[in-house]
């Protein structure tokens, strides 16, 4: 297992490993998050949860109603990125090659609802690499926070208004991303 936490500089290139969670940042509320997939022709591949290509993006509330997992180079996310295995520490990581990488392949092109607060990248990820839904990022900038307090489908104790807070600072940043083709 690769873990790192440190943000690299363009053009450096971590040592990763088929299944490790890559983050990378676009504010200082948010990142995107992919799976390290492995190599193909010598290019190495991230599986990530986006709607970029898709007709409806991030419409109202931050949901996309088309959005894909999709495999794409590492770079073409972007120039900076870390390894986050944010969860190594409380849940097993799943075996990338007999449960993970079959669970990517399935779900390639499939139409799922991408949800900002719900159902976003870290969602994603955590769900492949550990089996649990969890995204520490939608904690951090909730308003809800309780100190070991964990986002999944089951708890959410996020009101309205909370949400609206939310969305107030993910909306204009998301989607200069989406329109630029970032995410």
């Amino acid at each position: 297992m690769s873990s790192g936490g440190f943000f690299l500089q363009k053009n450096s290139h971590p040592k990763l490993f088929p299944g490790d969670i890559v983050e990378y940042p676009r504010n200082k509320y948010f990142s995107h998050f992919g799976i390290y997939f492995g190599e193909r022709d010598g290019v190495p591949y991230v599986a990530h949860l986006t709607c970029r290509d898709s007709d409806t993006k991030i419409p109202l509330f931050g949901r996309a109603l088309r959005a894909e997992v999709k495999l794409d180079p590492v770079e073409l996310l972007g120039n900076k990125y870390k390894v986050n295995n944010m969860l190594d520490d409380t849940h097993t990581a799943r075996d990338f090659h007999t449960v993970v990488k079959p669970a990517i392949e399935d779900m390639l092109g499939r139409e799922v609802t991408f949800d900002i607060l719900f159902h976003n990248s870290e969602h994603q990820v955590t769900l492949f690499r550990y089996g649990v839904k969890k995204s520490q990022q939608v904690r951090r900038v909730g308003g809800a926070y309780t100190p070991g307090l964990q986002w999944n489908t089951v708890v959410i104790c996020v009101c309205v208004s909370q949400i609206e807070q939310v969305y107030e600072h993910i909306m204009p940043s998301w989607k200069k991303l989406f329109k630029e083709k970032k995410l």
